[in-house]
């Protein structure tokens, strides 16, 4: 393949697509399923799955950018980020292997085994999608087709996230037809039979053909803080990462919370049918957020979707027992905006890497990337352990009717405080400077590959 063409085959547009499909299957299950698994069925306290949420993400904020730089300078036959793609995705299905199916253990135990093999799935995960992602950016260098690709690779994230939004509930209706007495763990255990050789796969073929573009220049001396200080210095890419974290935060803590709003807020065990209605909404929409990104550009076309995902959710807040068919539409309607909160980020990205490039001389997309997969991850993990944690702190008992403050908590948890901080994204956002006519101009003064 031809370094940085203009214009990318879609085989190799699916074949780099085909990872985020298959990782998305950790997202869902991780900070949805696992902590309401761990704590109505393993018995562990919520406040503590929560910290261990949090707590464990803080490590990503070392190994995430020490992940892109190794990528970075990393020199093999098989180039510098498919070998690391293929390690991290094998590591990867042990951990879920594991913390998909406890052993029946005591509180303390139980505890530990969530702790162990969860930390194993966000390392394994950095050692594969940090430099997957990094790839993306030096597949191409056109402002447009660079969103088209991250169109590709994010619409496939979220079908994945459609397939493990609706999986555990054809489990579940599967085995309710042939046995009456199936646990939760029968779900979670068939959950990684499926789910392993779908990561394997999938990483397997973008492995084996998506080509990475050749590198001449030496690995440079591997200092952390040196290598990080023109990254902070960049003001397209702070301004970015925050507004993107704040936006993240707010996307992440309903995300986590959707379990217990569905249960004790609505009254309904519909849960999993709502996911799916959200993830619709957002494959289906995802086309015309590339399109309109192409006409008023990207950075208005992420702020428009943002705008939208915020206003329709606003109301969510004051829904109650008997509302699911309000609630269904409002969860569609903000649902529209999903795929360009995912897409059009990437894309803004890859063009502050650009950006660097036109300021260093040099292609830093793996620190890049695990910077900003840093300001994702801490988002994610900030979302779902403050929303766990709020929530215990306010009285939720597992497995019990919840009183009134822990309902108040958990619709304002839910709605109210993701709302506010989307309206802080949109007001960081509104800052960014790069525009198409700022990119050509970078990239006409780019030697030619």
């Amino acid at each position: 393949m031809k370094p940085g063409p203009e214009s990318l085959p879609r085989p190799v547009k699916l074949a780099y697509a085909l990872p985020a499909f298959a990782m998305a299957v950790v997202g869902i299950p991780v900070y949805i399923y696992i902590p309401k698994f761990y704590t109505d069925v393993m018995g562990l306290d919520i406040a503590v799955v929560g910290a261990g949420l949090l707590g464990l993400r803080l490590f990503d904020a070392v190994t995430d950018p020490v992940m892109g730089m190794l990528s970075d300078r990393t020199v093999t036959p098989f180039g510098r980020r498919r070998p690391y793609i293929a390690i991290g995705a094998t590591i990867l299905c042990l951990a879920i292997a594991c913390l998909f199916n406890p052993p029946q253990l005591g509180e303390a135990w139980t505890t530990a085994w969530f702790f162990i093999w969860l930390a194993l799935v966000f390392l394994s995960w950095t050692l594969a999608v940090v430099p997957y992602e990094a790839l993306g950016p030096e597949l191409t260098f056109d402002y447009h087709e660079r969103t088209v690709l991250f169109g590709y690779r994010d619409g496939f994230l979220i079908a994945g996230t459609m397939v493990a939004a609706i999986v555990p509930v054809i489990i579940r209706t599967a085995l309710r037809s042939t046995d009456t007495s199936f646990t939760d763990h029968t779900v979670f255990f068939i959950m990684s039979l499926v789910y392993i050789p779908l990561i394997l796969v999938c990483c397997g073929i973008c492995v084996v053909r998506v080509r990475e573009n050749p590198t001449t220049a030496a690995p440079e001396p591997f200092h952390l803080k040196e290598s990080l200080a023109p990254l902070l210095d960049n003001k397209p890419f702070g301004i970015l990462v925050v507004a993107f974290a704040f936006s993240a935060i707010a996307a992440q803590m309903p995300a986590t919370l959707i379990l217990f709003y569905v249960e004790h807020v609505l009254e309904s065990n519909r849960a999993e049918l709502f996911l799916l209605l959200y993830f619709v909404s957002g494959v289906v929409f995802l086309p015309a957020w590339v399109r309109l990104a192409r006409r008023i550009g990207k950075k208005a076309a992420w702020m428009a979707s943002m705008a939208i995902n915020t206003g329709a959710f606003f109301y969510v807040f004051w829904l109650g027992p008997g509302d699911e068919g309000v609630y269904g539409a409002l969860v569609f309607v903000s649902g529209i905006g999903f795929g360009a909160g995912l897409a059009l980020p990437s894309a803004l990205t890859a063009d502050v890497i650009d950006f660097d490039e036109s300021l260093t001389g040099k292609r830093r997309e793996g620190q890049y990337i695990g910077v900003f997969s840093v300001a994702k991850k801490m988002a994610g993990a900030t979302g779902a352990g403050l929303g766990l944690w709020a929530l215990g702190f306010f009285g939720y008992e597992a497995g019990q009717p919840q009183g009134p403050e822990a309902v108040f908590a958990l619709r304002t948890l839910y709605a109210l405080v993701p709302c506010l901080l989307s309206i802080v994204a949109l007001a960081v956002a509104g800052f960014y400077p790069l525009s198409q006519k700022h990119h050509q101009e970078i990239m006409a003064q780019r030697p030619s590959p």
